[in-house]
Order: C-alpha cells, then sequence, then structure tokens
C-alpha cells in the first residue's frame, strides 16, 4: 500500500518515525506493506529524508494512481479540506488529525468517503494517542452513551496542575509553559478553550450520530483562574481542570467547555500535567476511563498509524465511521446544573440570611471559607442550582447586598444529579 503524508512539521514526521520503528507490526496486523511514496512539504530539502520522496507539488499525490492512502497533517481548514476531498473524491482513503477541519467539514468528507467507496479516519483528531473515536464507534458501538467529560487540552491541564502544586499565578506558568514548548506563542486556542471546543463537539457528533458545531458549544478558557482560586480548591481538596463536556437526556443534548471545580469521586481529579483524561457512561457500562498522552509526536503518530492499519484493513469499501449531516440543536448553557463555588467581597457578618436565601436553598448556611492572611474576602458553596437561576440570583444578591462576588467556578461531583 503506497501512502503519501502531507504536511512533515510534528505529526507528518512522527509517523514517517513510528512506521519505520514499528514496520513489522504495522504490516502484521494491516496484512500489508506500507510504503512512503511522496511527503509534500514547503521545502524541496528535508534533512534525512531523500529528496526524490519529497514534493512541494499536492498535483502529483493527487494524480499519481498508484498512493492509495493520504496522510493529512497540514492542520487548519485551508487548503487540508480541498486536498482532503480531492483525494477522497479520486478514491483514496484519507487520515487525518486536523481537529479544525473534521469539526468543520467532517460530515462532508464521510459522505464524500461513502460515495467513491473510501475511508476518512480522524482517530487522532481528539485526545492524542488516547483511542476515543474508535472506542465510541466500535467497542461502546452496543451501548447508549450518556455522558462523555474530558480533559481534552493538555496545555490548560499542564498550567493549571503546575498553579495548584506550585500556588502560582496563570501569567507566571504560562510563560514556563511558552517556555518548555508546552504552549504556542499565541495560547488562545488552548487557554481560551477553543481546541477543546472543537474535540467536544467531534465527541458529541460521535455519541449523538448528527452534526454539532463547535461554535455552538458554551466555551470559557482558563485565564480567569487565579492563585487564589487555587488556594481554596486546595483547601477544599478540589482539583479545578478545564472540562470539554457532552450529555444526552432523552432527546436533549448538552455541551459545554469550562473550568470545573472536581472532587475525588471523579478520576479526572487525578490526571495531572500535560496528560488527557475522558471518561465516558454508558447506560449499562456505567463509568469507564481513557487516560494517557493526548498530544506529542508519537503518541498522536501512533493514533494516525493505527488508523492506516484500519484502511489497509479495509482498503476495498467504506467502514462508515462517522455521522450524518442533520444538525443538533444544543441546549443553552442556563439548562445545565451545578454547584458554584463564589468568592465574595468583605466577611460574611451581617449577610448570612441573604446567603441562604439566595444560594442555600432548604439548607443550613454553609461555614464561610476564610483563606488564612486574606481578610477583604470569604467564599461559599453553593445547593445545586440551574445555571440560569443562579445567574439571576447572583444579581439580585449583588444589588441587596452591595456586595461584589469577585469570580465563581462551576463544581460538578460524578455523584449528583
Amino acid at each position: 500500500m503506497k501512502i503519501a503524508i502531507m504536511g512533515f512539521g510534528t505529526v507528518g514526521s512522527g509517523v514517517k518515525e513510528v512506521l519505520e520503528l514499528n514496520r513489522e507490526q504495522v504490516e502484521k496486523k494491516g496484512g500489508d506493506k506500507i510504503e512512503i511514496k511522496y511527503i509534500l512539504a514547503r521545502r524541496e530539502h528535508i534533512p534525512g529524508v531523500p529528496d526524490e520522496l519529497i514534493t512541494t507539488d499536492f498535483s502529483v499525490i493527487e494524480k499519481d494512481p498508484e498512493v492509495e492512502l493520504v496522510v493529512e497533517a497540514i492542520g487548519g481548514i485551508h487548503p487540508a479540506y480541498e486536498y482532503i476531498m480531492s483525494c477522497l473524491e479520486k478514491g483514496k482513503h484519507v487520515v487525518s488529525s486536523n481537529k479544525a477541519v473534521v469539526d468543520a467539514c467532517g460530515s462532508k468528507l464521510m459522505r464524500t468517503a461513502k460515495e467513491h467507496n473510501c475511508n476518512f479516519y480522524f482517530e487522532a483528531s481528539v485526545g492524542g494517542g488516547i483511542p476515543v473515536i474508535r472506542t465510541l464507534y466500535h467497542n461502546y458501538a452496543g451501548e447508549n452513551v450518556t455522558e462523555i467529560t474530558g480533559i481534552l487540552n493538555g496545555t490548560s491541564n499542564f498550567i493549571l496542575s503546575k498553579m495548584k502544586d506550585e500556588g502560582s499565578t496563570f501569567a507566571d506558568t504560562l510563560k514556563e509553559a511558552q517556555r518548555l514548548g508546552y504552549a504556542e506563542k499565541d495560547p488562545s486556542a488552548d487557554v481560551d478553550g477553543f481546541d477543546t471546543s472543537r474535540k467536544t463537539a467531534i465527541l458529541l457528533s460521535m455519541s449523538s450520530g448528527m452534526r454539532c458545531r463547535h461554535e455552538d458549544i458554551h466555551t470559557e478558557g482558563i485565564r480567569e483562574i487565579s492563585d487564589m482560586d487555587m488556594a481554596y480548591a486546595k483547601q477544599m481538596d478540589y482539583h479545578i481542570r478545564l472540562l470539554g463536556s457532552v450529555e444526552t437526556v432523552e432527546d436533549k443534548y448538552f455541551a459545554y467547555v469550562a473550568p470545573i471545580m472536581v472532587g475525588k469521586d471523579d478520576p479526572l481529579y487525578f490526571v495531572n500535567g500535560v496528560y488527557n483524561g475522558i471518561r465516558i457512561v454508558g447506560n449499562c457500562l456505567g463509568n469507564t476511563m481513557l487516560y494517557g498522552k493526548g498530544a506529542g509526536k508519537l503518541p498522536t503518530a501512533s493514533a494516525v498509524v493505527s488508523d492506516i492499519i484500519a484502511a489497509a484493513r479495509h482498503k476495498n469499501h467504506f467502514q462508515g465511521i462517522g455521522w450524518s449531516e442533520k444538525m443538533i440543536e444544543i441546549e443553552p448553557m442556563g439548562s445545565n446544573a451545578f454547584r458554584y463555588f463564589l468568592r465574595i467581597e468583605g466577611t460574611a457578618e451581617g449577610i448570612q440570611k441573604e446567603l441562604k436565601s439566595y444560594f442555600l436553598d432548604g439548607g443550613e448556611a454553609l461555614k464561610p471559607i476564610v483563606l488564612k492572611g486574606r481578610q477583604d474576602e470569604f467564599a461559599i458553596v453553593s445547593d445545586i442550582l440551574f445555571e440560569e437561576d443562579f445567574l439571576a440570583r447572583l444579581r439580585g444578591f449583588e444589588e441587596e447586598t452591595g456586595r461584589r462576588v469577585f469570580h465563581f467556578i462551576r463544581m460538578k461531583g460524578m455523584t449528583e444529579e
């Protein structure tokens, strides 16, 4: 099976490395010899790569009938989408690690693959080396998946983990992440939640069988998480994680990306550093957890190579992974229910009644959390409230008491309804 690799950055070069390192296993499991015929690159000479493999002209790959499979590792939507579409229209299998193109154009590409009896695979688009796409489609094929919640961005998780462990600020930890190569010079895709949002949309599309746009998912990042928030979380024995979550309740779909406080009852509590974790809940299976490196050269390339093997096994027919082009309607963020951690201006003296009436329905007021050395604020944890109701109560509390709520963070436990 002759293949082409489009793009020779981190992922593309990693694919070549994995194919060479594990050649015997790949060919045994795929049932065919895998030969790289072309590498599409921006320059004509790459150290360590024979010049005869390199081309700067996509049409060479597009028009060569010997190329049966193309690995797309260019990134972004354009020209990746046009290249993938052209290859599929010519009956070439395509494997991609590109979450942006899968999120924006996945249903069109899968329809085109079906029409031309080839396959479009995208395991590495979510979770790097964690096999979540194949797990959902194959292993959980008979399962009614009711929830998928995950730490899907290693950069954000690294920053939050370091802030927790070292008590450092977001700005200082971001600089360290950039110095170590975990964060880009422009880190907005990671720290503002957009990367997680695209992956969350793909997971919801996989679990629902319908198309979901990441633009329709409520998305927040981690820039507003402070060392003070971390200190409170540590005192309560909680961790703050940037989570992408999708949930199905009867015929309604919920999805969001936001920083969430999680406790030890959730296995995501224990996922630290650049690692990813994805918790899947099924109606018969209950809770399961996938854990591993969600990015990086070889882990991501390993997932790409697993798709190459799948294509070799199914090279004469369309396998059918994916979702329809019917758009899914996501419930508004206000329909989600959480507990809420709130940092409030001043002390709790004189406003216990208001705290109870606005945030603690039908229960006793919690003893306010006061961080040592800080006398200008305190914190409480609310009852479980729907977000729309909570935001209305928050506005009413601030107006009635004249107290400012500095920050709030959602909290969600596995056992809460």
